[in-house]
């Protein structure tokens, strides 16, 4: 019941409470540069695809750490959820910043999320981190792409993406020290395909 109530509170939290974060966003030292209305577009539409991308991290580590059993490995997913917490509010932040909104598709998004990540922790906790590992290297790989499309000038977004890439190849590291067991090819497939369903429509949504 306790592991119900608190992954409620946190899917309240994650789709209806204005984000906090627990450590100053990246984005603080940097100048907000003169973005064309093109440009402003562009950075707008990006940081609404990791913003969502931040809310289904949410959701897949909170089911997680709520169907284990294994108390280091609970700790664990919720450490991690807690730092991908400062990625949902920094990127909320450059959603404003920019005039940008959010994926009004935000509550599919975690509930799918959600599901997933319940499954593959049903199955045990090695599949789990494997599922772990293999949506943080996607994630990455998805982050370095848009450093890549981002305007030079929007340094902020930049050094938030930057700092999320990095975070997010920590937690795929510390899943495979945990004993991640890899994911067949078709399994990737799969997640790769919906991935790019998601970015696709939040992109627009």
């Amino acid at each position: 019941m306790d592991s119900l109530l608190t992954a409620a509170d946190a899917a309240l939290r994650t789709l209806f409470a204005p984000p906090r974060a627990a450590e100053p966003s990246p984005a603080h030292p940097m100048p907000e540069g003169e973005l064309r209305p093109a440009q402003r577009k562009l950075s707008g539409a990006l940081m609404r695809v990791n913003h969502v991308g931040e809310v289904c991290a949410q959701a897949l580590y909170t089911a997680q750490a709520a169907v284990t059993r294994n108390e280091a490995l609970r700790t664990q997913l919720l450490d991690a959820a807690r730092e991908e917490a400062d990625h949902l509010a920094w990127t909320r932040e450059r959603l404003d910043a920019l005039g940008a909104h959010p994926s009004l598709l935000n509550p599919l998004w975690y509930a799918g999320a959600f599901a997933l990540g319940a499954l593959t922790a049903r199955v045990s906790d090695r599949v789990s981190l494997g599922f772990v590992v293999e949506t943080e290297h996607q994630v990455s790989e998805h982050l370095a792409s848009h450093l890549q499309r981002l305007p030079a000038d929007d340094l902020p977004s930049r050094a938030v993406v930057a700092r999320m890439q990095a975070d997010e190849e920590r937690h795929a590291e510390q899943a495979c020290a945990a004993g991640a067991l890899p994911l067949p090819l078709p399994a990737r497939a799969l997640m790769r395909a919906a991935a790019r369903v998601m970015t696709t429509t939040a992109h627009h949504i």
